[in-house]
């Protein structure tokens, strides 16, 4: 038998072991590990112990098959000796051997002494050493079972490791979590922030409220620079007269006029009904004579409401409201809520297409319009109706101004339609403008365009609405009081 020597992990290489039939050399090896504790496999990674444990499996395979060998033989000897013994009792029935004192037959026949039955030796099995295999066998699942506990103990060891680890990222993504929140929050309280994340859109970070606040604060501004701007002169009105009212019964030949035609009737047809059997308008806002209404609807998230306003207003003819609502040469001295405007297209006297941007109310974006103004003067149809002055405003598309990215192109449906009511003065005096009363009618349909919380829309329209029809009546009367009536 070969003895080789073991390598430095004490079980050898799998090469070596391979090399060597017999596995007596494990014994001295591997005999300890039963009682060697796992402290001595400290440095060893679990990769080498499963090597190892690899190298086991084929020696202990091996064992398995030598041992299984060394049964067959066993077996195999015993039915020979059976069978042997068996034959020599029906030869030799009448010469029964003797028994000798050390337990052996002896056949008589012949004088021959050979053994009958021997004793199986373990070295005369096939050359196998069934005790030394059986020690090598008790050393190898001895060092198979020290080594997986060795495994157990180091995947114990490294999920501890890996729960440490894990736990301590969860804290610090809950740390990072609150902090942001924190932040977020901080951030929000500030009033002046102007980040563009915190603009009008469906994904802005500043809430409904904070919204809602921040235009509140935007247009209280913008009416503290009204008031400022009122207490000094209006600007001197044009010199040219006002046409007389002829110019305005007809629209003329421009491309636009069957549509201008178009929106007339529509707005001479459905606007000055009654509403008074229609449950889909809210009275929102009711201020003397002055009355608004609101119809709620919405298309894709975006507010549409339809907005209708009835006033009365003494002083001033329907003619001279429309005329100051349509002429854009004093379009500033009342409308605040403008930045800037231009006359893209003059089409005729009584037809201009308008240009305007409105002043940014932040965080809301930037509004701007294109509209075609139209102003005509219906006639009555009979002499106990008086007649009727209107100016249309609707949204159209020209080649000279188209949208851009700075703004949101908002679309309008707009129409101021007047009436002159005349009480006659008693006796023969002339008309003054105390016998008289403009009945007022105003119609909005505004897509804003753009994304805005519907509850600010709403909010915003009934507080600008009211105002400014009561800070436009206001200029007309102011702008007329001294001048001849204008009917």
């Amino acid at each position: 038998m070969q003895l080789y020597v073991m390598a430095e992990s004490g079980y050898g290489s799998e090469s070596s072991l391979r090399r060597h039939g017999s596995m007596v050399s494990l014994t001295s090896a591997t005999s300890g590990y039963s009682t060697t504790s796992t402290s001595s496999f400290k440095g060893h990674s679990l990769r080498e112990k499963l090597a190892e444990m690899e190298t086991f499996r084929d020696i202990l395979c091996r064992q398995v098959d030598t041992l299984q060998k060394y049964f067959d033989g066993c077996a195999d000897a015993v039915s020979k000796d059976e069978l042997q013994r068996d034959t020599i009792v029906d030869d030799d029935e009448d010469d029964f051997p003797n028994t000798r004192s050390d337990g052996e037959f002896i056949h008589n026949n012949n004088g021959s002494k050979e053994k009958l039955f021997q004793s199986l030796s373990p070295k005369d099995i096939n050359g196998i050493d069934f005790k030394g295999e059986a020690i090598t066998f008790k050393a190898t699942t001895a060092g198979i079972l020290a080594t997986l506990s060795h495994c157990m103990d180091l995947m114990v060891k490294r999920e501890d490791s890996w729960q440490k680890r894990l736990d301590k990222e969860l804290e610090k993504r809950r740390m990072i979590e609150e902090g942001y929140k924190s932040a977020l929050s901080e951030l929000k309280k500030k009033s002046h922030f102007r980040s563009p994340d915190y603009e009008e859109g469906p994904n802005s970070l500043i809430n409904e409220d904070e919204f809602f606040d921040a235009v509140e604060a935007a247009l209280d501004r913008q009416d503290k620079i009204e008031e400022h701007s009122h207490t000094e002169k209006w600007r001197i009105q044009r010199s040219s007269p006002v046409p007389p009212g002829d110019v305005y019964s007809t629209m003329g030949s421009h491309r636009f006029a069957d549509k201008v035609e178009e929106m007339v009737q529509n707005h001479m047809t459905y606007s000055l009904q009654d509403m008074g059997g229609d449950a889909n308008w809210q009275l929102v806002v009711e201020e003397g004579e002055m009355k608004v209404y609101r119809r709620e609807v919405e298309e894709n998230g975006i507010v549409l409401d339809p907005l209708k306003a009835t006033h009365s207003v003494k002083g001033v003819t329907g003619h001279e409201v429309c005329h100051y609502f349509w002429d854009t040469d004093v379009r500033n001295d009342w409308e605040t809520t403008i930045e800037n405007f231009n006359v893209v297209e003059t089409l005729s006297e009584n037809a201009v297409i308008v240009y305007q941007t409105h002043k940014r109310v932040w965080p809301a974006s930037q509004r701007d319009v294109l509209y075609l103004s139209a102003m005509r003067k219906i006639l009555a149809n009979n002499e106990n109706n008086p007649d009727t002055w209107l100016v249309c405003n609707f949204s159209v598309d020209h080649d000279n101004a188209k949208p851009t990215n700075r703004c949101v192109r908002a679309k309008i449906n707009i129409a101021m339609i007047c009436q002159t009511l005349v009480s006659p003065p008693e006796g023969d005096r002339e008309i003054s403008r105390d016998n008289i009363t403009c009945k007022i009618t105003y119609v909005a349909n505004v897509n804003p365009g753009g994304w805005a919380p519907a509850s600010v829309l709403r909010a915003v329209a009934k507080r600008e609405y009211p105002k400014f029809l009561k800070r436009f009546t206001g200029y007309v009367q102011e702008k007329t009081s001294v001048k001849p009536i204008l009917f």
